[in-house]
């Protein structure tokens, strides 16, 4: 039989440390964070169209199929009342088109269930179709400044790379670790929680990617246990430029 394998436990963050992140992360978010549509709204309708477009695609490529959207679909029961045909071509060149049907189906089920109103918490939240633990925390905070947890690709890279290098952020008892880091950070109100996910968000998608980490311009540097294994990556691969195969497809990251 193959020797058994000792559970990896759970990363308990001190208060602190977490206090340091936190200080650090937002003071850097007010001065570097990208104006986009969905950040000057807490329309919750708004807010869900925005998290469901950007899973696996860039927000270069999201904000014109967003602006025009809305125009189409303003909201919630102008997208229930619509055909299937017509959802689909609005979402035509976003791809992964499931989850324009997804948000269809929602849109039905909230009006004929739900009265049109969108939950506010993230378990009632789940219970819609198509969304899952990040999107139900993402609505939950940014649409109605909840504090909630989200772990997306960018978070789980920021948070697996500063307090918790050995685990293997894929894997799903990794995964299920990275989220109990998320909720030992969050901060104690629910508007506060809002920057503090967007910060998270933002650093991933800015500095802390994952081919070319920015580390001389990460505002948590140095307290992140990775800071000193990218340290010896090459100058030129630190600094954002192209990385080869071989580095760039190594690791556990996220």
């Amino acid at each position: 039989m193959p020797p058994r394998q000792t559970p990896v436990p759970f990363v308990e963050v001190s208060a602190e440390a977490a206090t340091a992140f936190r200080r650090r992360l937002h003071r850097w978010y007010r001065q570097h964070s990208r104006d986009l549509p969905w950040r000057r709204t807490r329309d919750p309708y708004r807010i869900l169209i925005s998290e469901l477009m950007l899973q696996q695609t860039q927000v270069s490529r999201v904000l014109d199929f967003y602006r025009r959207f809305l125009e189409r679909f303003p909201d919630l029961h102008t997208l229930a009342k619509a055909r299937p045909h017509r959802v689909l071509e609005a979402w035509e060149g976003l791809g992964y088109y499931a989850r324009a049907r997804n948000l269809h189906k929602l849109a039905k089920h909230v009006t004929s269930t739900r009265d049109g109103i969108i939950p506010d918490s993230p378990e009632a939240l789940r219970e819609l179709p198509g969304v899952g633990a990040y999107t139900a925390g993402a609505v939950a905070s940014f649409a109605y400044e909840r504090r909630a947890a989200l772990v997306d690709t960018n978070v789980a890279r920021v948070l697996h790379r500063v307090f918790a290098p050995e685990l293997a952020p894929k894997s799903g008892a990794g995964l299920k670790r990275l989220w109990h880091i998320a909720e030992q950070l969050l901060p104690r109100t629910g508007k506060t929680t809002w920057t503090h996910n967007q910060a998270l968000m933002e650093l991933g998608a800015l500095v802390c990617s994952a081919r070319s980490p920015k580390c001389g311009e990460c505002p948590v540097h140095s307290i992140c246990a990775s800071a000193e294994r990218f340290a010896t990556l090459p100058v030129a691969l630190r600094r954002g430029r192209r990385r080869p195969a071989d580095v760039a497809n190594g690791g556990t990251e996220p």
